[in-house]
């Protein structure tokens, strides 16, 4: 269900521990002649660098547009962006379709790619939780539970982003904590159908506890009587 998760994430798409991730030291400076623009907010601002570097053949793993070469107009994106989240889904298929985690033309592991990304953007809940399914297709599950906790702390007052981080807690095998996740989604306001529906699914499901009713207000005392 991973695969699913991950395209979930993708269309929904909007100091803190670092587990697994490389040194920052090992993985370049932030610093780009062009940007680094946040892939959240930003995204106008890449559209030419889209144009030219992450064309259908790009996407498609089949031919690079501007070098020739896959690795380098991504990495030449990544470098724009690098909390680019749907280069960073491509990033993870092509090191899949190479069989290695540091293709020959790709500027960066891709583990420095996820380091990049989250040390400009720490808060980007999305791309951590890709991370987190990289983490998972190396077999790292410790990390990769690690990184989702981080994920649902940044999740805070997103109901969005808590249905993401209990998709991704339900594909790690930890139902109590996708719970969790699904009732702050629906207590600010998202129905999280999807994540309620696998629960159900898993017998996991459980409908949140009543809100308290509302404190009554103290009685006022009665007026004293005075004779006359």
């Amino acid at each position: 269900m991973m695969h699913a998760t991950l395209l979930l994430l993708l269309g929904m798409a909007t100091g803190s521990a670092q587990a697994a991730l490389p040194s920052a030291q090992n993985c370049g400076s932030l610093q780009n002649h062009y940007g680094p623009f946040d892939y959240r907010t930003q995204r106008d601002r890449l559209e030419r660098v889209e144009a030219y570097h992450f064309t259908l053949g790009v996407q498609a793993l089949t031919r690079g547009q501007s070098t020739s070469r896959i690795g380098g107009d991504l990495s030449y994106l990544m470098r724009t962006s690098p909390n680019h989240h749907r280069g960073l889904i491509t990033v993870m298929r092509y090191a899949e379709k190479v069989g290695k985690p540091h293709p020959d033309d790709l500027q960066y592991s891709v583990d420095c790619l996820f380091e990049r990304a989250l040390r400009f953007q720490p808060n980007d809940v999305v791309a951590r939780l890709l991370y987190v399914q990289w983490l998972d297709k190396q077999k790292l599950r410790n990390e990769a539970l690690e990184q989702t906790g981080i994920a649902g702390q940044f999740a805070r007052e997103s109901g969005i982003s808590h249905q993401n981080v209990g998709m991704v807690y339900l594909d790690l095998g930890n139902a109590a904590k996708a719970l969790e996740h699904a009732q702050r989604a629906i207590a600010l306001g998202h129905p999280a159908t999807v994540l309620v529906e696998r629960l159900r699914e898993a017998g996991a499901w459980r409908e949140p506890d009543p809100a308290p009713p509302p404190a009554s207000a103290p009685a006022s005392a009665p007026a004293s009587a005075h004779g006359s």
